[in-house]
């Protein structure tokens, strides 16, 4: 089984000034740990990225779901304290609401203002990208496959759709569903999701599954052991190993070229 998260760079990971950022809302425990199992969800997809740029070039990249900039702050900070910097060609933001002074000085170029979930979601007509990212947004949906239908004609053949969510096993997955959607609050998770399910989206639309894996086996706020880099490769580990845990997926999922 191909861990390739094994093997990439974590150190970037301490003292990032990501961690530091007010506007990021990065709980405070978690700025004082070394190596936060909370921040493995941009490290996901900044190695994602990295890895298609070494391929590929310059990659055009559009974000759905960008809250204020984090994604693209964390890729800017991994090139300053260490890790690769991954060229870019543009990276464009997509949200219900864009914040669009902080958006442009975190370096996005050109902005969707739309409801994921309304009947006129669009992005611009013949507009591809070489990677798509959708990171813990789509639990927040009531019908996530339906957006994922609508963006997928916008990625170049070839190109991919990265990102995360919670993660359920399959057998408990439509419970826990049931259960959380009469309670949950505007914004709220609503959608449970399996490997399962990230499998079934990627078949309904054509796409390859090229990278499925867990993320952690255990993540709490300013838990001493993220101070220790053994810990957060054990629970990489951990998550390559047993994806369906209780916990979060990480996915790519890749358009074929013909």
């Amino acid at each position: 089984m191909a861990m390739p998260q094994l093997c990439w760079d974590i150190e970037f990971l301490r003292n990032n000034p990501t961690l530091l950022d007010k506007n990021y809302g990065i709980p405070a425990e978690v700025k004082r740990t070394g190596y936060p199992v909370r921040m493995v969800r941009y490290w996901f997809m900044y190695h994602f990225l990295r890895e298609d740029a070494a391929r590929k070039g310059a990659l055009d990249v559009c974000e759905i779901g960008v809250d204020v900039g984090q994604m693209l702050g964390f890729m800017h900070a991994a090139a300053e304290h260490g890790g690769e910097k991954v060229p870019l060609a543009g990276w464009d933001a997509v949200d219900a609401l864009i914040r669009k002074d902080i958006l442009e000085r975190a370096g996005y170029n050109h902005f969707y203002q739309v409801d994921l979930e309304s009947a006129e979601f669009k992005l611009d007509q013949g507009k591809q990208y070489d990677a798509m990212i959708l990171l813990h947004v789509l639990e927040h949906l009531f019908e996530p496959e339906q957006l994922i239908a609508k963006i997928v004609p916008h990625l170049k053949p070839g190109g991919m759709l990265i990102g995360g969510f919670p993660s359920t096993p399959e057998c408990m997955a439509q419970a826990r569903e049931d259960k959380i959607r009469p309670a949950a609050r505007k914004y709220g998770h609503v959608s449970v999701f399996s490997p399962q399910r990230v499998r079934d989206m990627a078949a309904a639309n054509g796409l390859e599954v090229e990278f499925l894996s867990g993320a952690f086996f255990m993540r709490k706020k300013g838990f001493f052991l993220e101070n220790y880099r053994w810990w957060l490769r054990f629970n990489l580990w951990f998550g390559a190993l047993f994806p369906s845990w209780p916990g979060e997926t990480y996915w790519i999922l890749r358009k074929p070229v013909k």
